[in-house]
């Protein structure tokens, strides 16, 4: 497992369980707790930030890659890809001002090694993560489950007993 400036944890389940919404209601209170947060996500989607017509996506075309958006609200940089492999989540972690937070969440980037917390729901009837990744410390669902002694059980509807959890377990806050 590779080493970061500050606290990784991910968040790791099917498409349509929740993932999204649960750190939409969690990052809130982190950050209610004086905790920065920031947060990458890989997506299965191609990202399109510009739109056709405008500077920087007439720069992309041009070849500029690459090209940083800046304006007094924040910052995006686009930078296009010659080849199509999977993003590795430690490399584009170079590109994260760490500097800047406490603790960073993650999602996707399921099968990189460094700690997650499942997220299951029964009526999504996908099988369990945990099983074959040693990297789950903490299962977050809407049944319960019996699990490994060396796994928590927290409930996907409670998001302050899971922030709660994450707080105390990699901020040795509470």
């Amino acid at each position: 497992m590779q080493q970061t400036q500050v606290p990784l944890l991910g968040f790791a389940a099917a498409s349509g369980t929740g993932k999204t919404t649960l750190l939409e209601q969690i990052i809130p209170l982190i950050k209610a707790q004086g905790l920065r947060v920031g947060l990458i996500k890989k997506s299965h989607h191609n990202i399109q930030v510009d739109q056709p017509g405008k500077d920087s996506f007439r720069f992309r075309v041009a070849g500029g890659s690459p090209v940083m958006l800046c304006t007094s609200h924040g910052r995006v940089l686009i930078t296009e890809f010659s080849k199509s492999a999977e993003p590795h989540l430690f490399e584009e972690l170079q590109f994260f001002d760490q500097s800047q937070v406490d603790l960073i969440l993650v999602e996707g980037f399921k099968s990189e090694c460094f700690p997650k917390i499942e997220l299951h729901r029964a009526a999504v009837k996908e099988p369990l993560l945990y099983l074959n990744d040693p990297n789950i410390i903490a299962l977050a669902t809407d049944s319960f489950l019996e699990l490994p002694s060396n796994l928590v059980q927290l409930d996907i509807n409670q998001p302050r007993a899971i922030t709660d959890f994450i707080i105390k377990q990699f901020m040795g806050i509470l």
